[in-house]
């Protein structure tokens, strides 16, 4: 599949079958741009439509692994910088989560907006609500 082919493609023109999905777009290493743009247009799409049959989510799940790799080597994050308190701001933001909303995770609504602010520590505990509530390793927010 071209750039233009994927662009083209509706929503709704997608199949939901794995097999007629890797018809459309056989797994491959993805060797440049224009191929990232193809496979990320038509993930793209995939992620629009409002619930994904079994072979889309498995097609889905596969040309993540690829994508992934592509652009660890061609799109490196440079994360030296980003603390456990940046990567703990982007996922309440991402997850539309307030300070008050993160104490009440924790157990404690005030506490939310101290550990934001930088006054108070995450303890063990803290971590594994978070690490479970955002699906991350737990380090991430060390």
């Amino acid at each position: 599949m071209t750039v233009r082919q994927a662009k083209a493609l509706g929503r709704n023109d997608i199949p939901g079958r794995f097999v007629d999905l890797v018809a459309l777009l056989p797994p491959h290493v993805i060797r440049d741009e224009a191929d990232y743009d193809a496979v990320i247009e038509l993930l793209d799409k995939l992620l629009a439509r409002p619930k994904l049959t079994k072979g889309q989510s498995e097609f889905f799940e596969t040309w993540t692994v690829l994508v992934a790799a592509y652009e660890r080597e061609h799109h490196p994050i440079d994360s030296e910088e980003i603390t456990g308190l940046d990567a703990l701001r982007h996922l309440l933001a991402e997850n539309e989560m307030t300070a008050s909303d993160l104490g009440e995770l924790l157990g404690n609504r005030s506490l939310g907006s101290k550990i934001l602010r930088g006054e108070r520590e995450l303890s063990k505990t803290h971590l594994r609500i978070l690490a479970d509530r955002f699906k991350v390793e737990a380090g991430l927010f060390l």
